[in-house]
């Protein structure tokens, strides 16, 4: 679609043939123009999938541990006692100084069912933000949502509680932040609506009670996603600002690190 005047028009066009504006490549292309692998791995889902590995890693390590400690529930539900060891929100570690499971938590879950939904809503919606801000402000964004998420969470309730989804809201919150930053466009438009209304039926289907949800991890982790997605604004290749995001992402990544090594730690001296 042409960015000016909307029309369709070709992927090989480079000019459009009704307002004969030159048209660019795709933004993602344009940042990240080669496939990983020879296009095995896409660029714009690289970060979303290796989060998606990581997280089926764990809970095939958590459902294994949980069965061979005597849970014959563990293929379909996973224990307090091992969400506890693998890190998950657990009120007296947090009250003992174990603020590194605000971050360990975003990467469990608490069952089958709630890995299956949350996987799915951040094959999703990862891939989109990953294209929209870049690597660098996805990271930034992810790992802020979750711990925004867990924080709000801890001071609400001291119930246990684990899962992707403080972060995938963070997703949601920058999504609606990308359609407010585009606000003048119809798409921006489209996207903040589309994005506003993922966040509102989720929120509701958190209160319906259905499912043991932790609606404030989801509250903390869309307002931690909204405000860095907004503060970070869209990527401006050569800019000065991308060095100050590929900072922000690295001590991310350092920091989620270090807070597996001591989650490790913690496994090795309390797993039976």
């Amino acid at each position: 679609m042409c960015p000016n005047c909307r029309a369709f028009i070709t992927i090989e066009d480079k000019v459009c043939p009704y307002c004969e504006v030159r048209v660019g490549g795709r933004a993602i292309d344009q940042r990240m123009p080669d496939d990983l692998l020879g296009g095995l791995i896409p660029h714009a889902k690289f970060l979303t999938m290796l989060v998606l590995l990581i997280n089926s890693g764990l809970y095939a390590a958590m459902m294994l541990y949980s069965l061979k400690s005597g849970h014959r529930s563990a293929l379909t539900d996973i224990d307090t006692e091992t969400l506890a060891l693998f890190g998950a929100k657990y009120w007296p570690g947090l009250r003992s100084g174990q603020m590194w499971r605000l971050v360990t938590a975003g990467f469990l879950h608490a069952g089958i069912l709630h890995f299956i939904m949350n996987m799915w809503a951040l094959f999703d919606l990862g891939a989109n933000v990953e294209e929209g801000f870049g690597p660098s402000r996805f990271i930034s964004i992810y790992f802020v949502s979750t711990v925004a998420g867990f924080y709000l969470s801890a001071w609400y309730s001291p119930v246990t509680s684990a899962g992707a989804s403080a972060g995938i809201f963070g997703l949601i919150g920058a999504m609606i932040a990308y359609g407010m930053h585009r606000s003048r466009s119809a798409m921006g438009q489209m996207i903040k609506t589309h994005y506003s209304r993922w966040a509102i039926y989720g929120l509701l289907f958190g209160l319906i009670g259905i499912f043991p949800i932790d609606n404030a991890a989801h509250i903390g982790g869309l307002a931690g996603g909204f405000v860095v997605a907004w503060l970070a604004g869209l990527p401006l290749p050569g800019n000065w600002r991308e060095r100050i995001w590929n900072t922000a992402a690295a001590l991310s990544v350092a920091i989620t690190v270090l807070a597996f090594v001591e989650m490790g730690f913690f496994f090795q001296r309390f797993a039976r």
